[in-house]
């Protein structure tokens, strides 16, 4: 796990253990999605400032509730929730970081990257159409690439999920049959499958299982050395996930502040021929009704915006541009602390 089980065990010791201390404590829960980049933030920032930030990552969908019964501090989901829903709930969202989903597989004797996946592909096997890696399906954009004649496991995650809403959210959008039969959503009836818990429990199960495949946040890729496919970009085009195309995605991007930085597809299949068509950013969500709280929480992201640029690269993330981290700033001083 490298440098992310060192931010993690550090953390446990400074973040969670019963130490006297004179700083403040704000608690968050939601999406795994960013748990890497959240938990070294308040590694740093417990360094810097004594303050400390405590994260779960217990999906999205336990970040929604847990913020809406004003369990926690902050929420995290990596679904964007719609205006009417943020009014509903009586809740503030904002963009955090910017990350992608990948399609990781362990296939023996095929290396990171060698395998490309079509739009068809990637839908039939989570549908459970293509059963064997071999199948002619998957050879025909892989001709030189060793498929071996082994079952296909598909890996999905068990519980609501944002990271689940978005993989869904482009699998309906790229195939018509899913779209039709199965949808998207941070839970989704899954044709075939084993279920996990979170990024890690994925991340797991498809190290554990020859001839799985699953989908995860790309730095949950990095840290364990796991093997993901080139997709198909929204033209057509296969393109590999990396830096620059996460960058390239989400420079096609139009914020806007005064809908709280809703985007119905979020950054997915953004344009371009060298955009990751999964590239999403995750959000922070706060209650309307706690001005005290907000404060604090707003002080540590405007310390990770200002300084935790380059945790979040070498942890696989792209950091805000510039541009819409000045947009965010006016969110709290107009919006959120009005």
């Amino acid at each position: 796990m490298g440098i992310l089980k060192g931010f993690i065990a550090t953390a446990i010791i400074l973040l969670i253990a019963n130490l006297s201390f004179a700083g403040t404590t704000i608690n968050g829960a939601g999406a795994t999605f960013p748990y890497p980049v959240y938990t070294a933030w308040a590694y740093y920032y417990y360094k810097a400032t004594g303050n400390r930030v405590n994260y779960q990552g217990i999906g999205s969908g336990g970040g929604i509730r847990q913020i809406t019964k004003r369990v926690v501090d902050f929420g995290g989901s990596d679904e964007m929730l719609k205006p009417e829903e943020l009014k509903k709930r009586g809740l503030y969202q904002f963009p955090a970081v910017v990350g992608a989903i990948v399609v990781v597989y362990n296939i023996k004797g095929v290396k990171d990257g060698e395998l490309k996946l079509s739009n068809r592909a990637v839908c039939d096997i989570f549908m459970g159409k293509v059963k064997y890696w071999d199948n002619p399906e998957i050879k025909e954009n892989n001709p030189s690439v060793n498929l071996p004649h082994k079952i296909i496991t598909v890996v999905h995650r068990s519980e609501g999920s944002g990271t689940t809403w978005n993989f869904t959210y482009w699998l309906s959008h790229v195939c018509s049959a899913w779209n039709k039969k199965i949808g998207f959503g941070k839970v989704v009836g899954w044709p075939v499958g084993k279920g996990a818990k979170g990024n890690q429990g994925v991340t797991n199960y498809v190290k554990q299982i020859e001839g799985s495949i699953g989908y995860v946040e790309y730095a949950y890729k990095i840290q364990n050395s796991l093997k993901a496919a080139m997709l198909q970009t929204k033209d057509g085009s296969f393109v590999a996930p990396n830096e620059k195309s996460f960058k390239a995605a989400a420079s096609k991007t139009s914020w806007d502040e005064k809908s709280s930085f809703y985007i119905p597809s979020n950054l997915l299949l953004a344009e371009g021929k060298n955009s990751w068509p999964l590239t999403v950013s995750t959000m922070i969500l706060l209650a309307n009704d706690k001005p005290e709280t907000n404060k604090k929480v707003i002080k540590f992201f405007e310390w990770a915006f200002k300084n935790g640029d380059s945790t979040a690269s070498k942890l696989g993330y792209v950091p805000l541009p510039k541009s819409v981290k000045q947009m965010v700033e006016d969110y709290f001083k107009n919006v959120v602390l009005k």
